[in-house]
């Protein structure tokens, strides 16, 4: 059976009681499970098996792997069929990088349009366990919008909390629509993730963000997929955006898992990139600090990763351990480049999955990365999450200004911009030079 266990006392607890961290010292808690006799090839042709099988929870590319996953009956499972996410062939973005070749997984595709709806299942289907009627997150927008549908399913009512105007409309929208209550909070990320974690101890709403450790088992399945996907086939490298950690985190748990199962022989190197602007786990690593300094205030128009004080950055640092990692910063102008080209690819993806293509090119100018190597980067959220900051960047209007700071403007280099033309055959001919 399942149980918790405290990433720092290692102390145990059972899956069904309501615990985010561990009531003897407060440390970041783990979801962990026996190694049985069902590992190795058993497991892969199960899951390969299941892979064509018409059952919704086989049809899930989170449920499909139900041996990793904490228990839960079919009847108690909330899911849209999330997962099954595309792996990409990207050459112009591999170009631009500078390797030879660069696939992409493109979380993106998910029912609300990002990664986020692989840990909401499993956090739902944990909520409805509990018995849990109302459910609430902190969020600067993808969370916010996963958790409002995965709850609307369940028939649960959902409570969002927002940083006031640091969040894009397009996420913002989608939890309105799915019938969550939205609270703007005055301060940022973490003023409102300081304030639902209070609200949550105090109520019986339950807690929804990733340092609710059944989050991150729905989305460690990234690992899972994406290597059922390759026919088991380990890349040399996974490279994830940073924002709250919880993400990378679980991709290495994920790996880590199916490595102590024989699945897999050897860990890819996680590389975890952040924005200039949002980068306490680079300033971290970088230094040889064995614990995280808060950043505040953190900034970036990559609002999906505009975090100051990650949650998730033991398990995090854990990961980059574990499989030989290491972590890169990329700037405002950097993002904005990459994400353009992510677009040219004609994949596209929101501003937070472009640091990914940015962070690989600079680590391999920087000789940190060999052009040759097996790469899979991970786009975490759709090209619609944040239009406006597309659309201002091929009309060449993006701007940001860091605190304390006068506006910059961001270089267009890559811009595919407006053709303005009269309403007249001749003049639309000549635009086109036919």
């Amino acid at each position: 059976m399942p149980s918790l266990r405290c990433l720092s006392c290692k102390t145990n607890y059972p899956t069904h009681e309501k615990l985010y961290t561990c009531p003897a010292c407060d440390g970041l808690l783990d979801v962990t499970y026996p190694i049985d006799e069902m590992s190795g090839e058993r497991l892969m042709s199960l899951w390969d098996w299941r892979r064509a099988s018409p059952r919704t929870i086989d049809q899930s590319g989170v449920w499909r792997f139900r041996e990793l996953l904490p228990e839960a009956t079919e009847d108690e499972i909330v899911t849209l069929t999330e997962g099954n996410t595309q792996l990409w062939e990207a050459p112009r973005s591999a170009k631009f990088a500078g390797v030879d070749r660069l696939v992409l997984k493109h979380l993106g595709m998910n029912p609300t349009g990002s990664f986020k709806d692989l840990g909401m299942t499993t956090g739902i289907t944990q909520a409805r366990r509990l018995g849990a009627q109302m459910v609430a997150c902190a969020s600067t927008g993808n969370t916010s919008a996963s958790m409002a549908a995965y709850a609307a399913r369940a028939g649960m009512k959902s409570y969002v909390f927002i940083p006031s105007g640091q969040i894009a409309l397009g996420k913002l929208s989608q939890a309105l629509d799915y019938g969550a209550v939205v609270l703007q909070i005055e301060g940022d990320f973490d003023d409102a993730m300081r304030l639902v974690r209070e609200v949550a101890s105090e109520t019986p709403i339950y807690l929804l963000n990733s340092i609710n450790p059944f989050r991150l088992e729905g989305q460690k399945t990234i690992a899972f997929e994406l290597l059922q996907q390759r026919g088991w086939q380990i890349p040399d490298r996974i490279v994830v955006p940073g924002g709250n950690l919880g993400n990378s985190s679980a991709i290495a748990k994920g790996f880590r898992e199916l490595l102590e199962r024989g699945v897999i022989a050897r860990m890819p190197k996680l590389t975890i990139i952040q924005a200039e602007g949002s980068n306490p786990l680079y300033r971290m690593w970088s230094e040889k600090s064995e614990v995280l300094a808060p950043l505040s205030p953190a900034w970036t128009l990559a609002t999906a990763i505009k975090i100051g004080s990650p949650v998730s950055w033991p398990k995090a640092i854990r990961g980059l351990h574990c499989s030989n990692g290491t972590v890169e910063s990329v700037n405002e102008q950097e993002i904005a480049d990459a994400k353009a080209i992510i677009g040219s690819d004609g994949i596209g993806c929101e501003p937070a999955s472009a640091v990914t293509v940015a962070g690989i090119r600079k680590l391999v100018a920087a000789g940190e990365i060999d052009p040759g190597e097996d790469i899979v980067a991970i786009l975490t959220g759709h090209v619609l999450k944040d239009p406006d900051y597309t659309v201002n960047y091929h009309r060449g209007t993006l701007t940001y200004a860091p605190p304390g700071g006068e506006r910059i403007s961001i270089h267009s280099n890559y811009a595919n911009a407006f053709i303005q033309v009269p309403s007249e055959k001749q003049a639309l001919l000549s635009a086109l030079q036919l």
